[in-house]
């Protein structure tokens, strides 16, 4: 039994994560896809559909990526033991006890149900709050909060089946990739331009990161207490100018030959085309529903597919190289998005064939990723460095 938590899919936070949360985007996406194509019915004991799929893919696939990044670098951040063996197996149990019983009717009382599913999160915050509170590293304990605020909408969620929680979870990510976007864009961004011997330097701004984060977070009361006013115009639109002046210094354009670079800049560009597209709600012209996908399918699902490759590569000592078909998931997964936002404006008579084609490209984008990455995740590092 120790020799079975001693193997490599449990050594770093990411390999189990990234794993788990691939493949079920893929299941739950098909289910989703079959739902509009009118062959399969996703479950429905616990929540409606809609309510189901928007729960899912922020508390399902999306914390299973969180989980799995932030686990892994919280070790690099405070020189700690990372999160394995036996401890990383009973937080994968918790996320995959959640999925259960709100997949399948188990027989639980309501009450049940939501014990089960909001366990996940104080776990995973009790994980990371320990090796950062034992460093004093004060830098990250933002994440704590924003999981703190997480769980807090899940349960109000759970709670009242009200839709506002879940606007509110989905802004905590957003903050969550504004807040990293800043960071690692920037420096990965002038590393590999180095490497290729081109004269590119970080510029610091830490104004604009911090007054990104504000608009973000006033945004969110908006989402709140202002739906489809003014007032979120106003704040969206300022969010989504902030987030521009931010990655006019980001070297983009030098990035269009590196795959595992423009998958990063063209996820936080799907955050300044969401925050544009979410100011118009507030003049009536678009409703909320049409446009929050460009933030998860066109942000997040970019930022987290990419993250998912770069990780698993750097972390299983291999180059940062994207291979042909981590390209083409790539590529696919900006089909996906564009088709699920700007499909249903173009033509709304053909919305079906839109959801249906977008669930499609998603669903094909994760199992590349599987069908490229599970085997590192799965097996030791090359260079015999430990997991």
């Amino acid at each position: 039994m120790q020799k079975l938590f001693e193997h490599p899919f449990l050594g770093r936070g990411f390999r189990p994560f990234f794993f788990l949360g691939a493949l079920y985007s893929v299941i739950s996406l098909a289910l989703w896809g079959g739902f509009y194509a009118g062959h399969v019915m996703p479950p429905d004991f616990m929540l409606d559909p809609v309510s189901w799929h928007a729960h899912e893919m922020l508390y399902g696939f999306t914390m299973a990526i969180v989980a799995g990044f932030l686990l892994t670098a919280v070790a690099n951040w405070t020189g700690g033991a990372p999160a394995r063996q036996i401890h990383l197996a009973g937080l994968c149990l918790l996320w995959i006890a959640g999925r259960i019983v709100l997949n399948f009717d188990v027989g639980l009382p309501t009450w049940g149900i939501i014990a089960v599913e909001a366990s996940f999160i104080p776990a995973l915050a009790a994980s990371l709050a320990i090796p950062l509170i034992r460093s004093w590293n004060k830098r990250n304990f933002i994440f704590l909060t924003l999981l703190s605020v997480l769980f807090a909408c899940d349960l109000w969620f759970m709670l009242s089946a009200d839709k506002t929680p879940l606007y509110v979870a989905l802004m905590m990510v957003l903050v969550m990739v504004s807040l990293i976007g800043g960071r690692i864009i920037p420096a990965f961004t002038v590393a590999a331009l180095r490497r290729k011997n081109i004269q590119a330097f970080q510029t610091p701004q830490m104004k604009m990161d911090i007054a990104a984060l504000v608009s973000l977070l006033a945004l969110t009361l908006c989402l709140v207490f202002a739906k489809e006013t003014l007032l979120l115009t106003l704040c969206a639109g300022i969010s989504a100018l902030i987030h521009v002046l931010r990655i006019r210094h980001y070297h983009s354009l030098k990035t269009l030959d590196d795959p595992m670079l423009w998958i990063l800049h063209v996820g936080y560009l799907w955050l300044v085309v969401g925050l544009g597209l979410l100011a118009l709600t507030g003049l009536n012209i678009l409703a909320i529903q049409m446009v929050v996908h460009a933030l998860t399918a066109g942000c997040i699902g970019s930022m987290t597919l990419g993250m998912m490759c770069r990780v698993t590569l750097g972390h299983t000592g291999r180059n940062l190289t994207a291979s042909k078909l981590t390209t083409i998931a790539f590529v696919l997964m900006q089909g996906a998005a564009l088709i699920r936002v700007f499909g249903p404006m173009i033509s709304s008579e053909f919305y079906t064939n839109w959801i249906v084609g977008s669930a499609t490209l998603w669903s094909i984008c994760f199992l590349l990723y599987l069908g490229v990455y599970t085997p590192m995740l799965a097996t030791p590092r090359p260079d015999g460095r430990e997991a």
